[in-house]
């Protein structure tokens, strides 16, 4: 699993930070982004910002990676 930034992006327009995970899946959802995005941003603890999501999100997919 792996995300364009410029995805992510389009689908968290709008956010407004901090926000939990169950919060950025719904705006994600609202925007029209994929499930596989959606659930990923769901299993997001609190974050302060876009930057926060992406590192958040790289390290989901290599712990995703690790356990193959």
């Amino acid at each position: 699993m792996s995300f364009e930034v410029t995805d992510v992006q389009k689908s968290l327009k709008g956010v407004d930070y901090p926000a939990d995970g169950e919060e950025l899946a719904a705006h994600a959802r609202d925007n029209g982004a994929g499930e596989e995005l959606v659930e990923a941003l769901r299993r997001l603890p609190l974050v302060d910002g876009p930057d926060q999501v992406m590192q958040q999100l790289k390290a989901e997919v290599g712990d995703e990676l690790g356990h193959r």
